[in-house]
C-alpha cells in the first residue's frame, strides 16, 4: 500500500509539473518546487539532446568530412549560443524576480525589451554567415575538403540565427515566469520537427538537409513560443505597448545581460580553442571522434541543465519574495539532485564509452579518438552538475559577474595553458587538450561553491 501510494504521489507531482498551471514557488515544500520545475526542464533539455545525438548518427552515415563540419559548425555556434544564453539569463532573472514581486506586466514588458535586444544583435551576425561560411570553417581549423563540403551547411545553420536567438531567448522568459511546461512544449516542437525532417532532408540534399531541417525544426519552435505570448493565457502575455522602447528596463537587462554573454563567450571561446587544437594536432579522425563524444556529453549535461534552470527560477522568484532562506535551500536541494545524476553519467561514460561511440561510426580510428575523448571527459562529470547549478543560482540572482570572473579564471588562465601543455609541452597531442576540461571544470565547481556560500548574491538588486 505505501509503495502505490507513492507511486501514485509522484505521477500526481509529474501530472502538476506538465500541466502548464501557475504554481506559487515562493511558499510550500521545497523539494516539490524544485521537482515541479525541474521535470518538466529535464524533458525539454533531454529531448534537445536526443536530437543532437539523432542528428549526428545520420549525418555520421555521410562519413568523416562531415561530422568534422558538424561539429567545427557547432563550435563556432555556440558563440551565438553564447549570446542567447546570456540574453535569456537576464530575462529569466528580472522575469523571475518581478514575478516574485507579483507583478506580471512588469514581467511581461522586460520579456518584450529583451526580444527587441536579441533581434537588433543577431542581424549582423545572420549577414555575417552567409556571406563568409567558408572563411569560418577554415578559421576552425578545417581543411580544404571540410570546406569545400560543408560551408553550404554552416551558411544555412549561421543564415538561421535568429531562430536559435530567440527560442532560448522566449523559454528563458517563460522559465522566469514559472512556466516550465511552456518553455518544454516549444523546445519539443522544435526538437521533434527536427528529427523527423533530419533523416528526409538527408536522404535528399545530403549535409545541406541536416541544415535545413534543424533551421525549420527551430522555427516552429519559435512561431509556437510567440502565439502563446501573444494569444495565450498563461501568466506572461504581450501587449503592443511592451514593444515600446524603455531605456531604463534595456539598461537593467544590459547589466545582467553583458557579464552573463561574456561569461558563456568565455567558456564558448574556449571550446573553440580545444576544439581547434584537436583537429590541428591529430587531423580529421581526432576531430571526428571528440565530436562524438562532445554530442554526447551534451546529451547527458542538458537535462543537467534543466536541474540549474529550476534552481535559477527558484532564486529569482524567492529573491523578489524576500524569501532568502528559501532561495539558498533550493539551490542546495538541485545541488544534491544533479550530483546523483552527474555521478552515474560518469560511471557509464567511463565504462560504457566503447558501444556508445561505436553506434556512430565504424571507422576504427574515429573510435578510438572517440572513446578516449567520452571517458576523458566523462572522468570529471560530477563537477559539472555541482558547478552549474552554483553558476545558474547566482545568475537567476542576477549576479552574473561572478560567474563570469570564475569562468575567466578557470578557462583562459587554467585551462587553456594546461591544454596547450600538455598537448605540446609534454607532446600529448590532442589528448592532453582534452584533459584540461575535466580539470577546469572541477575547479569551476570549487570556486563557484565557496562563493555562493558567502552569501553576497542575496543583496543583488535587479
Amino acid at each position: 500500500m505505501i509503495t502505490l501510494y507513492n507511486s501514485r504521489k509522484v505521477f500526481a507531482i509529474i501530472k502538476q509539473s506538465l500541466n502548464g498551471e501557475h504554481q506559487d514557488f515562493t511558499s510550500g515544500n521545497i523539494s516539490k518546487a524544485v521537482v515541479l520545475l525541474a521535470i518538466p526542464m529535464i524533458l525539454e533539455l533531454s529531448l534537445e539532446s536526443v536530437f543532437a545525438v539523432v542528428d549526428m548518427f545520420f549525418v555520421s552515415k555521410l562519413g568523416k568530412n562531415a561530422i568534422a563540419t558538424v561539429g567545427l559548425t557547432e563550435s563556432f555556434i555556440t558563440l551565438i549560443y553564447s549570446l542567447a544564453i546570456g540574453l535569456s539569463t537576464a530575462a529569466t532573472a528580472i522575469v523571475a524576480r518581478r514575478i516574485g514581486e507579483k507583478n506580471p506586466r512588469a514581467a511581461a514588458h522586460a520579456g518584450a525589451q529583451s526580444i527587441l535586444i536579441s533581434t537588433i544583435i543577431t542581424i549582423p551576425i545572420t549577414i555575417a554567415g552567409i556571406f563568409y561560411a567558408s572563411e569560418i570553417l577554415a578559421l576552425m581549423g578545417a581543411d580544404k575538403d571540410v570546406v569545400a563540403e560543408g560551408a553550404i551547411f554552416t551558411q544555412i545553420m549561421l543564415g538561421g540565427s535568429l531562430a536559435i536567438m530567440l527560442l532560448f531567448l522566449i523559454n528563458g522568459i517563460f522559465r522566469g515566469a514559472g512556466d516550465a511546461s511552456m518553455a518544454m512544449k516549444s523546445l519539443w516542437i522544435a526538437s521533434l520537427t527536427n528529427i523527423v525532417l533530419c533523416p528526409l532532408l538527408i536522404h535528399f540534399w545530403g549535409l545541406k538537409g541536416a541544415a535545413i531541417a534543424t533551421v525549420i525544426g527551430r522555427s516552429s519552435g519559435v512561431l509556437y513560443q510567440v502565439y502563446h505570448l501573444l494569444k495565450g493565457s498563461g501568466i506572461i502575455k504581450f501587449c503592443k505597448e511592451h514593444f515600446d522602447f524603455d531605456k531604463e528596463i534595456i539598461k537593467s537587462l544590459t547589466n545582467v545581460a553583458w557579464p552573463a554573454t561574456f561569461q558563456f563567450l568565455v567558456a564558448s571561446g574556449s571550446w573553440i580553442v580545444i576544439t581547434r587544437l584537436v583537429a590541428e594536432l591529430d587531423g580529421t579522425a581526432a576531430s571526428a571522434g571528440y565530436q562524438i563524444a562532445f554530442r554526447n556529453f551534451v546529451f547527458f549535461i542538458l537535462p543537467a541543465w534543466g536541474l540549474s534552470n529550476a534552481a535559477a527560477t527558484l532564486v529569482g522568484q524567492n529573491l523578489g519574495a524576500k524569501e532568502f532562506e528559501r532561495a539558498e535551500q533550493s539551490v542546495l536541494i538541485a545541488t544534491k539532485y544533479n550530483s546523483i545524476f552527474t555521478g552515474l553519467v560518469m560511471i557509464l561514460f567511463l565504462f560504457f564509452s566503447e558501444p556508445i561511440v561505436r553506434f556512430f561510426s565504424t571507422d576504427e580510428q574515429v573510435i578510438k579518438y572517440g572513446v578516449e575523448s567520452l571517458q576523458i571527459i566523462g572522468g570529471g562529470y560530477i563537477f559539472y552538475g555541482i558547478g552549474m547549478v552554483m553558476t545558474s543560482a547566482l545568475n537567476g540572482a542576477g549576479d552574473t559577474k561572478m560567474p563570469t570572473v570564475i569562468n575567466i579564471i578557470c578557462f583562459w588562465v587554467f585551462q587553456i595553458p594546461l591544454a596547450y601543455f600538455l598537448a605540446k609541452g609534454l607532446d600529448m597531442k590532442s589528448y592532453g587538450a582534452i584533459i584540461a576540461v575535466p580539470a577546469a571544470q572541477a575547479l569551476i565547481a570549487l570556486l563557484s561553491w565557496y562563493y555562493f556560500n558567502k552569501g553576497r548574491w542575496k543583496a543583488i538588486k535587479v
